[in-house]
C-alpha cells in the first residue's frame, strides 16, 4: 500500500495536480498580502481620521495655553480633556511649550501634571514645530497603539510660534483585529479554493495522465516484445497524436522485429549448413558468433567456451600475427592443424565488417575452408605424376640400354642377342600392362565402366579361381624342374551364396590377390581361403604367410604405386596398380576391401559384398 502512495506522489498526475494547487496558492498568496495590506492601510488611515482631535478642540487648547492664568488655563485643559469623547482614544496630554505637562486625560497620570515631561517624541516635536505620528507596541498589555503628536502654534502675533503640543495614543486592537478578520477569512476561503482547484487539477490531469499511462504501459510491452495492444486514441489533440504515433511505432517496431528476427534465423540457418567455418569478431578482435562447422574444424566442443576469447589464440596466430595486422592487410592465411593422429589443413579468409556509410571498422569476419583434401589429392596427383615417370623411365631406360648394345653390335653375338631381345620384350610388355591398369583405372575413376553384373553362386566361382591356380602351380613346377610346396587351404561356408557380381572383374580381383599371395609367401607357405556370411554381407578373405606389411604402410597399401617391397615387386613385374585396381572394382560393387597385417608374419585381405538371401525354389539349375 505504502508502495501505491509513493508511487502516486511519484507520478506526473500527482505532480500536474501539485503544480496546479501551488499556482493557486502562490496566487492567492500574492492577491491575499495586498488585499490584506490595503485594508490595513485603508482602516489606518481612516482611524487616524477617526482618532484626530477636531480643530475646535484645537483651539480651546491653544487659547488655554495663550492665557497667563496658569491655575484656570489647567482647570480649563481638564474640563476640555473631559469632553473628549472617543473610545478609540486611550489617552490625550497637553504639553506647553516649555515641557511642562498641562494636562493628561489619563486619570491616574494627572499627578504628573506641572511636571516636565520625559517623552523624547515630545521634546523632538517642540523643538522642530513639526507633527509626528508612529506606531508602536507596548509589551506591558501587548497591544498596538497609535501616537500622534500634533503642534500648538499662537494666535495674533504670536502665529509662528509654538506654545505646546497635543500628545494622542490611541489603541489600535479595533484597527488589527478587523484586519485579522478579513485575513482569515480570505485564508479560509483561499484553502478552500485550493482544495476545490486540486480535487478539479486531479480529475483534469487524470484525462491528460491516462493516455500517457497507456502509452507508458504499451510502450513496456513492445519492450518486452508484445505488440498485440494497441493505445486508446481519446481525441484530435497532442496526445492523441502522440498515441496514433505509438500504435505506429508498435507495429513498425513490430515488423522490424519479425524481419530482423527472420533475418536472423535466416543468418544461422546459412551459418548452420554452411561446409565453411565463420568466425565473426568485434573491434577487438574477440569472437562473438562461431557456427559448427569452425567448431568441427577447431576441434571445439561447445561454442560458448570460445566467445569472448581472442580470434588469435583460438587460430594460434598470437605469434605471428596481431589484430592490427589482419585489420590492414586481408591475404589468406594458411593454418596447418595437422597432428600424428590425423591432417588438418585450413585455409582461413579474412574480411572486414564496416558499419554504416562513415565506414566504421566494427570488426572481422574469418572464413575457414577445409583445403585437407584438395591437398592431399594434390599431393597424390603430384606423386603419381612422378611415379608414373619413374615406373615409365626404368624400363624405358632398361630397354635403350639393350638396344645400343644390340645396335653396337650384340645382334651378331647368337648366345647374348636372344637373352637381350627377351629382356626389351618382357619390359616393353610390363610397360603396356602398366598403361592398360592406368586406364582401367581413368575409366574407373571417370564413370566409364559399366559392370556386367549376373547372379552367381560365389563358392563355386571361389573354388573355380583357386582351381585354376592350384592347376597353374602345377603347371610351373613341371616346366621349370622345380618343387615349391605352396598350399591353398580352403575354409568355405557349405550354404551356397548367391551375389550378383560382375564376374570378369571379380576374377581379376582374386587373381591380383592371390598373385601377390604367391609371390610374396615362402616355400611351403599355407595359403588359406575362407568364405562366409554374415547377417547382409559376404566375406572372402586370403591369409598368406608372406613377409607382412609394416603397420605405417598398411594404411597405404591401396594407393597407386605404391609397393611395400620395391625392389622384389618390379623384378617379378608388379606394377603397383593391382590393388588400387582391386579396391576401385570392389568400390563399384558396392563393397569393401581392407587387409590386416603383422610384419613378418604374413597378411589377410577381406572382400566385403553386399549379400541378400534368395529362395532356394526360385533357383533350379536343370531348369
Amino acid at each position: 500500500m505504502e508502495n501505491k502512495k509513493l508511487n502516486f506522489f511519484q507520478s506526473i498526475h500527482f505532480k500536474i495536480a501539485l503544480v496546479f494547487a501551488l499556482l493557486l496558492l502562490i496566487t492567492f498568496q500574492i492577491v491575499g498580502a495586498v488585499f490584506v495590506q490595503r485594508v490595513k492601510s485603508d482602516n489606518l488611515k481612516s482611524f487616524k481620521q477617526r482618532v484626530e482631535l477636531s480643530s475646535y478642540v484645537d483651539n480651546l487648547l491653544t487659547t488655554s495655553l495663550s492665557s497667563s492664568d496658569t491655575n484656570r488655563a489647567d482647570a480649563k485643559i481638564k474640563e476640555i480633556l473631559e469632553d473628549v469623547n472617543n473610545e478609540n482614544i486611550s489617552q490625550v496630554q497637553v504639553v506647553d511649550a516649555k515641557g511642562n505637562i498641562r494636562g493628561d486625560s489619563d486619570v491616574s497620570n494627572r499627578m504628573l501634571i506641572g511636571q516636565k515631561t520625559a517623552n523624547t517624541d515630545i521634546k523632538q516635536a517642540l523643538y522642530t514645530g513639526q507633527a509626528y505620528a508612529k506606531t508602536t507596541y507596548s509589551r506591558e498589555d501587548n497591544k498596538r497603539y497609535y501616537i500622534s503628536i500634533t503642534p500648538l502654534y499662537g494666535t495674533g502675533g504670536n502665529v509662528n510660534t509654538i506654545i505646546g503640543v497635543v500628545y494622542l495614543k490611541a489603541n489600535l486592537d479595533s484597527v488589527y483585529s478587523s484586519v485579522n478578520s478579513v485575513t482569515v477569512i480570505f485564508a479560509t476561503a483561499a484553502l478552500f479554493a485550493t482544495a476545490i482547484g486540486m480535487i478539479l487539477a486531479i480529475m483534469i490531469s487524470r484525462t491528460i495522465t491516462q493516455p500517457i499511462d497507456e502509452m507508458k504501459k504499451q510502450t513496456e510491452r513492445i519492450a518486452r516484445g508484445d505488440y498485440s495492444g494497441h493505445v486508446r486514441i481519446y481525441g484530435n489533440d497532442e496526445l492523441g497524436q502522440l498515441a496514433l504515433a505509438v500504435n505506429n511505432l508498435s507495429i513498425r517496431v513490430k515488423d522490424a522485429q519479425e524481419s530482423s528476427e527472420s533475418e536472423r534465423r535466416r543468418l544461422d540457418s546459412v551459418l548452420a549448413h554452411m561446409s565453411d567455418g565463420v568466425i565473426a569478431t568485434d573491434r577487438a578482435g574477440r569472437i562473438t558468433i562461431i557456427n559448427e562447422m569452425a567448431c568441427e574444424a577447431l576441434e571445439i566442443d561447445d561454442a560458448e567456451q570460445v566467445v569472448g576469447q581472442s580470434i588469435l589464440d583460438v587460430l594460434n596466430l598470437r605469434d605471428q600475427y596481431t589484430i592490427r595486422d589482419l585489420l590492414k592487410n586481408q591475404d589468406e592465411i594458411t593454418l596447418d592443424l595437422s597432428d600424428v593422429e590425423h591432417n588438418q589443413i585450413l585455409n582461413a579468409y579474412f574480411s572486414l565488417i564496416q558499419r554504416g556509410e562513415d565506414g566504421y571498422l566494427s570488426g572481422l569476419v574469418c572464413v575457414l575452408h577445409d583445403i585437407t583434401e584438395q591437398e592431399k589429392i594434390d599431393r597424390e596427383r603430384r606423386q603419381f605424376v612422378s611415379n608414373v615417370s619413374h615406373e615409365l623411365r626404368t624400363p624405358l631406360t632398361s630397354m635403350r640400354s639393350y638396344i645400343e648394345a644390340l645396335n653396337d653390335g650384340a645382334w651378331k653375338d647368337p648366345e647374348v642377342a636372344p637373352s637381350f631381345l627377351k629382356v626389351t620384350q618382357d619390359e616393353t610388355d610390363r610397360m603396356i600392362r602398366m598403361i592398360n591398369d592406368l586406364l582401367s583405372l581413368s575409366r574407373m575413376d571417370s564413370g566409364r565402366v559399366k559392370l556386367d553384373l549376373e547372379l552367381v553362386n560365389l563358392n563355386e566361382l571361389f573354388n573355380y579361381i583357386l582351381d585354376r591356380f592350384e592347376m597353374m602351380l602345377n603347371q610351373e613346377n613341371e616346366q621349370q624342374h622345380e618343387q615349391k610346396n605352396y598350399t591353398i587351404k580352403r575354409d568355405f561356408t557349405k550354404r551356397d551364396l548367391w551375389v550378383e557380381i560382375d564376374t570378369d572383374k571379380f576374377i581379376q580381383v582374386v587373381d591380383n590377390i592371390m598373385n601377390n599371395a604367391i609371390k610374396y609367401s615362402p616355400d611351403g607357405g599355407i595359403i588359406t581361403c575362407r568364405l562366409l556370411e554374415t547377417h547382409n554381407h559376404v566375406i572372402l578373405s586370403i591369409t598368406d604367410q608372406g613377409l607382412g606389411i609394416p603397420k605405417k604402410d598398411v594404411n597405404r597399401i591401396f594407393d597407386r604405386f605404391f609397393r611395400v617391397d620395391k625392389a622384389r615387386s618390379r623384378a617379378q613385374g608388379g606394377t603397383g596398380l593391382g590393388l588400387a585396381i582391386s579396391k576401385e572394382v570392389i568400390e563399384l560393387h558396392h563393397g569393401r576391401i581392407w587387409v590386416d597385417s603383422v610384419e613378418g608374419k604374413g597378411s589377410t585381405f577381406y572382400i566385403s559384398l553386399p549379400y541378400e538371401e534368395y529362395e532356394e525354389d526360385l533357383w533350379n539349375e536343370e531348369d
